[in-house]
């Protein structure tokens, strides 16, 4: 049983297994990511947030439009 505890602990797979090791774990983790990503942009989650900071930027330039034209009309006065 002492063969079977040294794989289960880690030990004694050597340097060559736990590079491997450490490889297969990163690309597990980017192949998450990348679906995550994915599932992101299909969902329009980006896009809603894009159409918003256009709207407001819309909204922003009326009532900067809309102040300008208050103070040309108090000059006026």
């Amino acid at each position: 049983m002492d063969w079977m505890e040294c794989g289960v602990n880690g030990i004694g797979y050597g340097m060559l297994n736990s590079v491997w090791g450490f490889l297969l774990n990163l690309l597990i983790i980017l192949l998450v990511v990348g679906v995550v990503v994915v599932l992101m942009n299909r969902s329009g989650y980006v896009a809603r947030d894009n159409e918003r900071i256009v709207k407001m930027e819309k909204n922003i330039e009326d009532i900067k439009k809309t102040v300008e034209y208050i103070k040309s009309k108090l000059d006026d006065i």
